[in-house]
């Protein structure tokens, strides 16, 4: 099958807390593919490509905004906002977060679903968790699901790509606590 040039990947990184700005660019220059990373504030980028810097001004949500609008179904979001992947999805992107989770819509609902459950447990004055920290696997994980959607669709054999990622609930869920252990398993 011959190579479609009038594709252009965009990668498009939510940016303002993101561990894996440097992974990014790598990938980003092995692929020779442009980068917008998108920020509600001025930040410093790695230097050694170059990539574009979009400073939103405006609500807490208006770096989401400003990728929501602009993604397309070739290009490719990384950002670990569970809602923002939500609308990359519902535009047919890619979305990686950045411990190297492929957002699918077969786990965004799980995980929008999740994200409320938090936040009520905490308006109840339930502690919780946040993410735990990324780990050098995280980030290998990262740039094998970054690069392997970027290839696929450089090629132009594909249109679109699915990174398959998991997550192993069953070694934190408490199973006596009956009220939340319901909702959570793990998927086989």
């Amino acid at each position: 099958m011959e190579k479609d040039n009038s594709l252009v990947i965009k990668i498009y990184v939510d940016s303002d807390a993101c561990p894996v700005k440097s992974e990014v660019i790598r990938v980003a220059k092995r692929h020779t593919l442009s980068v917008t990373f998108v920020s509600n504030s001025w930040m410093k980028l790695p230097e050694e490509w170059s990539a574009r810097l979009e400073v939103v001004e405006g609500s807490f949500d208006a770096a989401d905004d400003w990728i929501a609008e602009r993604i397309g179904a070739q290009d490719v979001c990384v950002t670990s906002d569970v809602p923002l992947a939500s609308r990359c999805l519902a535009k047919e992107a890619r979305v990686v977060g950045p411990d190297g989770r492929a957002w699918t819509p077969a786990n965004i609902g799980g995980a929008l679903a999740g994200r409320e459950l938090a936040r009520h447990l905490r308006e109840l004055g339930v502690a919780t968790r946040g993410p735990s920290a990324l780990t050098k696997a995280d980030r290998s994980r990262f740039l094998s699901a970054l690069d392997t959607a970027c290839a696929m669709l450089s090629s132009g054999r594909y249109r679109k790509a699915l990174v398959i990622g998991v997550e192993k609930l069953s070694s934190i869920v408490d199973w006596k606590d009956r009220t939340t252990c319901v909702l959570f398993g793990d998927g086989a």
